[in-house]
């Protein structure tokens, strides 16, 4: 979520959000796992339960360093015999290096699956243009279905509007795409970022890998966290935040003139030391840019906060779409 270079125009955003878009994604990479150890091994290593992965669920996860921040974050599902990976392109060689170190005698192998598959996601009323690729579409959120030409997964929705990721092998995903132009208007990738942000989803990239603990974005509430789960790397911090008290450091939504991924964040009230980073941005609608920031709480209660440094744009925030546990 760090270029800005193909900014979506108002139509395409319109499009996203009423008539139906759809955007092939570049941003990510896939990596799968293969072997009979392939979802004991994952399982071992990620934030949430790999072993009892449904064939028809998809769940989101995070790759902890020892210390517990966060090294990457995916999109796991099954797909036949593979477990595959979804994540985030520019993080994707180390994590796939850092997690092949850990194999030792487990029987399974990782390999980049990028380049024989497309990614595409679809926002907006894009039904009935589905319908024509699957014969029955995710009820729920993370539902999977599979189909002659890839697997369909329902993700959460952003400003209300349905969204969906089609992965699939990249001749039978591009040999539709022409269909799909009758029906649908296609979009800038980037406008899938600012759909993301506004679901509330953060997205571990190259300019913040190791800066979160799970709970720092979110991760707990939106599902990517199995408390009760055995070791991993990190869990022993990961539980001790969730179980030691009040978490004082969340992600929040906001709107800026302009800001870029890992900056720092800077309260009016204490302008000498950050209070936060900036996650994830994207260009909004109406200019400027949107994005989701780790933050200390307290630092949303009063006064002004800064993207950058104490005196640069000001942060405006905006509802998250979920909300934090009763106890926060």
């Amino acid at each position: 979520m760090t270029s800005l270079s193909s900014s979506p125009t108002a139509t395409d955003f319109e499009a996203a959000l009423t008539a139906g878009a759809y955007m092939p994604l570049t941003q990510f990479g896939v990596i799968d796992i293969k072997g009979e150890d392939a979802a004991s091994f994952l399982h071992n290593q990620v934030t949430n339960d790999v072993q009892h992965l449904h064939a028809s669920t998809a769940r989101l996860a995070g790759y902890c360093s020892p210390k517990g921040r966060l090294l990457g974050s995916f999109l796991i599902w099954r797909a036949a015999d593979t477990i595959r990976l979804l994540i985030a392109q520019d993080v994707q060689a180390a994590v796939q290096k850092h997690l092949s170190m850990f194999v030792l005698r487990a029987k399974a192998k990782l390999s980049d699956a990028t380049p024989e598959l497309a990614i595409v996601g679809f926002a907006g009323n894009v039904r009935a243009a589905l319908s024509g690729l699957f014969d029955a579409l995710p009820d729920g959120v993370h539902v999977k279905v599979d189909g002659p030409y890839g697997v369909l997964i329902r993700v959460p929705d952003a400003q209300r509007r349905p969204r969906f990721l089609w992965i699939g092998a990249k001749a039978d995903v591009e040999a539709h795409l022409p269909k799909l132009d009758e029906k649908l208007r296609r979009v800038p990738a980037e406008l899938w970022d600012w759909l993301d942000i506004h679901a509330g989803e953060p997205r571990i990239t190259h300019a913040t890998v190791e800066q979160f603990v799970p709970q720092m974005v979110n991760y707990d509430v939106l599902g990517a966290v199995n408390f009760k789960k055995g070791c991993y790397p990190g869990q022993e911090i990961v539980a001790r935040s969730q179980y030691r008290g009040t978490i004082k450091r969340r992600t929040a939504l906001a709107h800026a003139e302009n800001a870029t991924p890992g900056a720092e964040l800077f309260h009016s009230g204490d302008p000498s030391q950050p209070c936060g980073m900036v996650v994830n941005v994207a260009a909004a609608p109406k200019g400027g840019i949107d994005c989701l920031v780790e933050i200390k709480l307290a630092a949303l209660d009063n006064g002004s906060v800064h993207a950058g440094a104490a005196d640069g744009p000001a942060l405006t925030f905006l509802l998250l779409p979920y909300a934090f546990p009763a106890d926060q």
